[in-house]
């Protein structure tokens, strides 16, 4: 018998196909139905104390009150205009970057990153991010030809490395003359870290020296902002510094910040004060819309933009979100207190759905505490809880276990 031939092209022949979170969380699903008392802190979607998902039923009210023969009808290739006047807002407010911004609709946060990547590099450039990151950015890369690059996030003592990320960047610039960076904050996914003034001073220090080599853009991956602490929209500030001589870009989504992953609901933002340039950000992005999903879901965006506009709408969603961040700021309490006791190793955590434990042995220590029926996703250099989907009764169970697997032989 003769050996099957592909007609796939070599590069995608031995891709992976399910994601390896997807993975963990099946397994931690299927030893619960089996069973056994599971803890599964491994995927990103925020759950109530019963282990039920947690929504905003504000959300779906506007998602019903929709006319059907307006959201089955096709949505702009860029998305409604009064949806995408209502996200600029969201994400600036009035202030002066708002007049300098343009968006388009994406499919979730996961297109905004998309379409940052194939706008802002050439095929075979690379992007420049955290050594800790959200791992779809590198399968986005490869499969638009493009690559990763990262430096060490945090110094010994744990804060941003702003040294390091100064140095790759100049690297980088020797080596291609463009640059996009990709910073995820506040809330960073997988670390939790959020980026104080003094963080972001230094970013925007070596962003600058970057932009006198060539054109340099910036992305920052929004998903997880709501549920920041105090000073979440800190970040405003320094890309007003900014605006005119770096590319600005807020991939922004309503996955998280409206409870609503399913809806796939997201926009790109481009600041320019340019109104030229601004103008070919905006058909450069339109384009890449036509040229992937050609539109995106339109009872969302109609939806959403409707809950944005509607100050009672607005004002619900704000009263929903704020038991929700009350729900996970109880958790993350609960954790800082029972970690430090315990001795973990990780971050400055003051919200967000994740938080990320150091180890260099990530593998066997998840390994170890999967035996113990508790469920985490191994990252390089650390495992990533989920306390976004861990009752905080079970977050002690969580930290014991972590303490032991961190200790165990076969974690080393």
């Amino acid at each position: 018998m003769s050996e099957t031939t592909s007609s796939l092209i070599p590069e995608a022949f031995d891709r992976p196909g399910d994601d390896p979170i997807f993975a963990l969380n099946a397994e931690a699903q299927e030893r619960a139905r089996a069973g056994e008392t599971i803890i599964n802190a491994t995927l990103g979607a925020l759950m109530e104390d019963d282990g039920s998902l947690a929504v905003m039923p504000v959300v779906a009210e506007a998602l019903a009150s929709i006319p059907i023969r307006r959201s089955a009808a096709y949505a702009p290739i860029a998305g409604d205009r009064e949806f995408l006047a209502a996200v600029v807002e969201d994400v600036f407010g009035k202030g002066s970057l708002a007049a300098q911004a343009v968006a388009v609709a994406t499919p979730g946060g996961t297109g905004a990153v998309h379409h940052a990547i194939v706008n802002f590099l050439e095929p075979g450039e690379a992007l420049l991010t955290t050594s800790f990151y959200w791992g779809p950015y590198r399968i986005m890369a490869d499969h638009t030809r493009r690559r990763v690059e990262t430096f060490s996030m945090f110094t010994a003592a744990g804060r941003f490395d702003g040294e390091a990320f100064a140095a790759a960047l100049d690297g980088l610039m020797e080596r291609q003359g463009r640059a996009l960076v990709i910073l995820n904050s506040p809330c960073h996914n997988p670390t939790g870290y959020s980026l104080d003034d003094e963080d972001w001073s230094g970013v925007v220090a070596a962003l600058r020296a970057a932009a006198d080599r060539g054109p340099v853009a910036l992305c920052l991956d929004h998903a997880y902002a709501k549920f920041g602490g105090p000073s979440a929209d800190g970040w405003v500030r320094h890309f007003e510094a900014l605006a005119g001589e770096v590319g600005l870009l807020v991939a922004w989504t309503v996955s998280k910040s409206f409870a609503q992953y399913g809806a796939r609901v997201g926009a790109l933002v481009a600041v320019h004060p340019d109104a030229t340039e601004r103008g070919r950000l905006e058909n450069a992005l339109s384009y890449s819309c036509r040229g992937t999903w050609s539109n995106c879901n339109h009872l969302g965006l109609l939806a959403i933009a409707k809950i944005l506009t509607t100050p009672e709408l607005s004002a619900r969603v704000d009263a929903q979100r704020a038991r929700l961040r009350t729900l996970l700021a109880g958790r993350v309490a609960v954790f800082n207190a029972h970690a430090s006791k315990a001795g973990l190793r990780y971050p400055r955590y003051e919200g967000g759905f994740f938080v990320t434990v150091f180890t260099e042995d990530s593998v066997a220590v998840a390994a170890r505490m999967r035996e113990d029926g508790v469920f985490v996703v191994p990252v390089s250099g650390g495992v990533r809880v989920a306390l976004c989907s861990t009752p905080a009764a079970d977050v002690p169970r969580v930290v014991e276990a972590l303490a032991a697997g961190l200790k165990s032989p076969v974690a080393g």
